[in-house]
């Protein structure tokens, strides 16, 4: 019988290790064999689950291209006159101009103060891919398209065609761990979940509430000696302290150490940061992103050099009721986002963070009825002051059914792979050059690795 080691067992921790994988001295997630970046930068990947009709999002107002829209929009189109003006400062080579749907008057601000970008009919692709190639099946395809699991899968890992059990926020992490030998919590941290985008081979992602850890049950640290939930938690971390002979319970009483450690270190943190004027929405993603807030406020005293944050909303599976609901799904972007950018700027990080949205798929320009299907290629989000923003990037499509890159129903091919977004993202993280294939395994089939929209 094969002999699992300490290793291999605190990996197969599952749920524990994750919330134990807090570095204090104890827990550094390299061994200093390069050196420190010196600076600090944060991630902040909001993933939108469902797949955001982002057709709807970002629109072509110009004549010709907004009758196309309608047509193939049909009952979900957009007025023209509501659509929110946008003017990127280099002008699209057709003369096309675009606005964005109504309710993101926020993201509307932010692309006009060069703070925002978009990159535009994006996703997950092997190789370059035309629609005859789709047709003729002659290049390899991301497997299992349109489907939610498979494709937020493609997104979070950039796996391909190939099995892969980590994600590409956690690729990052491995690379860059022995230049953060001194962080006092780990470089991937989400407010979400458990998420393959940070899951790692080295590294180990730190997961929290929305408001921060989650108290331990039925623990107190009041340090009143009649209290019996802080007498539970001294009778705890005596258990947890014992010297066991037994590896594997070596191992858990680690683990749960590591843990309680972490809740404490981090929600001392979180309370001791200051007071930030910005007032974020009262939603999931706000209340998230205003915890990223208070985290990278309290960067120096966690000694916090690189960060990666997780944070999502769910909600955009609009097969039904689209025109009731996505007002409120964009706008609730669109107002979270403008806060936590607000918060960075209040903070003088602006510069040091980088927001970015992804989602399962974009949706088909036809509509059901009442609302959209599972397509592919769409629009992203990309927000910060590194940003080179009020910019289009990519190619967006004529969004006209049996066009070009309508491979049926108006499910659009992408002209830009998610590898492209997301290598462009790790080389500005500070991954080098020549590790960017380890970020993005396909990167080297497309001809730009970087789409140019950081400053």
């Amino acid at each position: 019988m094969a002999i699992m080691n300490r290793r291999n067992f605190l990996k197969a921790g599952g749920a524990a290790a994750t919330f134990a994988a807090c570095p204090g001295a104890a827990f550094s997630q390299g061994i200093g064999t390069q050196a420190p970046f010196g600076d600090y930068k944060a991630l902040v990947c909001v993933f939108l689950f469902g797949g955001n009709d982002s057709f709807n999002m970002l629109v072509p107002r110009s004549t010709a291209e907004y009758n196309a829209y309608a047509a193939s929009r049909q009952n979900l189109a957009l007025d023209q006159a509501s659509l929110l003006p946008i003017m990127p400062v280099t002008p699209d080579p057709g003369s096309v101009l675009y606005g964005l749907h109504p309710s993101m008057g926020g993201v509307q601000t932010l692309f006009e103060n060069g703070n925002a970008a978009f990159i535009t009919n994006v996703g997950p692709l092997i190789v370059p891919t035309t629609k005859q190639q789709f047709q003729q099946q002659s290049v390899v395809l991301p497997p299992q398209l349109f489907s939610h699991n498979d494709q937020q899968d493609q997104w979070l890992s950039l796996k391909g065609n190939v099995q892969s059990n980590t994600g590409w926020g956690g690729r990052i992490a491995d690379l860059i761990r022995t230049n953060l030998v001194d962080q006092q919590m780990p470089t991937n941290a989400s407010l979400f979940g458990q998420t393959l985008f940070q899951s790692a081979d080295e590294t180990i992602s730190y997961v929290m509430g929305p408001a921060g850890p989650l108290p331990f049950a039925a623990f107190s640290n009041s340090g009143d000696p009649n209290d019996v939930l802080y007498q539970q938690r001294l009778a705890f971390e005596r258990i947890i302290s014992e010297n066991y002979s037994s590896i594997y319970e070596r191992g858990f009483a680690e683990i749960q150490q590591r843990a309680v450690q972490s809740a404490d270190r981090i929600s001392d943190a979180i309370a001791a940061a200051p007071d930030i004027s910005v007032a974020f929405p009262a939603s999931q993603l706000g209340q998230q992103l205003e915890t990223v807030a208070k985290l990278i406020a309290v960067r120096d005293r966690l000694q916090m050099e690189r960060q990666i944050f997780f944070v999502a909303s769910g909600g955009f599976d609009s097969h039904d009721n689209q025109l009731q609901d996505q007002p409120g799904l964009l706008g609730g972007i669109s107002e979270a986002m403008s806060a936590f950018f607000d918060a960075t700027d209040e903070l003088l990080v602006a510069d040091s963070v980088t927001t970015f949205t992804q989602s399962d798929f974009g949706r088909t320009l036809t509509s059901n009825g009442d609302g959209t299907d599972h397509a592919w290629g769409g629009n992203q989000l990309v927000v910060g002051g590194a940003v080179r923003g009020q910019e289009l990037y990519g190619s967006y499509p004529i969004l006209e059914l049996g066009g070009p890159e309508d491979v049926g129903g108006g499910r659009m091919i992408p002209s830009t792979a998610a590898d492209q977004y997301a290598a462009t993202i790790a080389r500005w993280f500070g991954v080098t050059e020549t590790e960017l294939g380890m970020v993005a395994p396909n990167i080297g089939n497309f001809t730009i690795s970087d789409l140019g929209f950081f400053n």
